[in-house]
């Protein structure tokens, strides 16, 4: 029979490993992201045209110098019309380059619009379909506000719109720290010895009512956001769209309490 201790020090040394497995897992998934993320490889692309135009630059430089010393010295004519000419060249290629750089930095302010995607987790897991439906609802929501938002809208004050998005992105901040909890604990669960699984599945589970109810709650200040626009001439829009914002933000504020408690 093997000795309790022994054993208790085999099963922690599973549960790290299995975290730190976890870790590495999520740090590599994190990095492939990152260099597949559009905004990296217009940078990429804008940093090897910055170092073509360099060179183009350089290179047109010294053939002007070239061009222009053979003229003052009075070498032969074909120097300095060779030295012009690759000169020229070389400005066609720096200004071709040049453009290029205007373009992919008109690409790169075009995204830095957009939101920028997390991953998400893996379809086994139970976070997945609430992060699927907190992306739809972030979506909608940021159209509506951004109607709201409107001048054409003068109902609807600019601090409540301007809280309510505030709201939103905390609220979807704290949501996806629960659901990176809610899959570390899954990963501990798969590598747990089956009779110390029980605990694991029950915050599995606590965590999965966890994030139902938060994305609920973002889904709420969506449907009340809606619902001024649908109204945007109603009496009384701050009321709707101020009750939806705070009731969010208790919810936003449970979160981060109990990521910080677990």
């Amino acid at each position: 029979m093997e000795h309790p201790a022994r054993k208790a020090a085999g099963e922690i040394a599973q549960f790290v490993g299995a975290q730190l497995q976890g870790q590495l897992a999520d740090q590599v998934k994190r990095r492939i992201a990152a260099w597949n993320d559009p905004r990296a490889k217009l940078d990429r692309r804008y940093n090897r045209s910055s170092r073509a135009l360099t060179f183009w630059l350089i290179v047109l430089t010294l053939l002007t110098v070239v061009g222009g010393l053979a003229i003052a010295v009075g070498i032969h004519p074909a120097v300095a019309v060779v030295a012009f000419g690759g000169a020229a060249a070389t400005g066609v290629l720096a200004l071709r380059t040049r453009g290029k750089m205007r373009e992919i930095d008109a690409a790169r302010q075009q995204l830095a619009i957009a939101p920028v995607r997390t991953p998400l987790p893996a379809r086994s897991s139970a976070a997945r379909a609430p992060m699927e439906r907190l992306e739809d609802a972030e979506d909608t929501l940021r159209e509506l506000l951004h109607q709201l938002d409107s001048a054409a809208l003068t109902s609807v004050p600019t601090e409540s719109v301007a809280q309510a998005r505030a709201t939103g992105a905390e609220a979807a901040s704290a949501l996806r720290a629960v659901s990176h909890q809610l899959q570390a604990v899954e990963r501990a669960r798969d590598t747990a010895p089956p009779l110390d699984r029980g605990p694991l599945v029950e915050g599995v589970r606590r965590l999965r009512v966890q994030l139902d109810e938060g994305v609920d709650g973002y889904c709420g200040l969506v449907a009340a956001a809606g619902r001024v626009l649908a109204e945007s001439t109603a009496s009384n829009p701050r009321q709707v769209l101020g009750e939806a914002t705070d009731h969010l933000a208790g919810l936003a504020s449970a979160m981060r309490d109990l990521s910080r408690w677990t």
